[in-house]
């Protein structure tokens, strides 16, 4: 059997055009850790945040060959990092100042991780990897409903680009931006940085709406 590959099962949610598109997103389960600050900060909270988010879903996924199958287990490949990003206060975003940034890490978990899986999961990682802080991960579910995305293409700094033609569309439609303290600017990074020329790095851009007098 196939691994299931959430990026391909799910083009609608992971694979938008570069023109603006409306969506309807389900609710969604995901690890999340909650922090602020540059993320781009070496051995920052982010960076560690984001190892240990990847040491808990490769604990998951790895479960079989680590001695426990949970119920209703099947292969996958572990979906792309995530992020929710504000600032506090509603300030608009100042690309040339990411401290002042707050966000929540996260990675979407496959249907069948339950609250009693993660914290098989949590208990796997913190004897495999005791240096890890594993005091504010959690699991949770996220229904965005609906929204406009976007696929960015290029480095971060150059999103507001992207940003004002999802504007322009949400105009032109009849919806406006609907951020809110439940409802954040949502990131996905289908690139790795790592191993991407900046030019060519793919990040889904989604901001929630509701039309207009609603």
């Amino acid at each position: 059997m196939d691994k299931l590959d959430y990026k391909k099962a799910y083009k609608e949610l992971y694979q938008p055009k570069t023109e603006p598109n409306s969506i309807d997103v389900p609710e969604i389960n995901f690890m999340q850790i909650d922090g602020r600050g540059n993320p781009n900060e070496p051995d920052g909270e982010y960076q560690r945040a984001v190892e240990t988010l990847y040491a808990l879903s490769y604990a998951i996924k790895m479960a079989p060959k680590n001695g426990w199958t949970p119920a209703g287990y099947f292969d996958y490949v572990v979906p792309p990092l995530e992020g929710l990003w504000w600032l506090d206060g509603g300030e608009a975003f100042d690309y040339s100042d990411k401290s002042k940034f707050c966000w929540t890490a996260m990675i979407r978990q496959p249907e069948f991780v339950t609250g009693e899986v993660f914290s098989q999961a949590l208990s796997l990682v913190k004897k495999k990897k005791p240096g890890l802080d594993l005091a504010n991960v959690r699991l949770a579910a996220l229904a965005e409903g609906l929204c406009v995305q976007c696929m960015h293409i290029g480095s971060f700094d150059e999103e507001p680009a992207t940003l004002a033609k999802m504007k322009q569309y949400m105009e032109e439609n009849g919806l406006v931006c609907d951020l809110s303290a439940a409802r954040r600017h949502h990131e996905i990074y289908l690139s790795d940085p790592r191993k991407t020329a900046i030019a060519k790095m793919k990040t889904v851009l989604r901001y929630p709406v509701r039309g207009k007098g609603l």
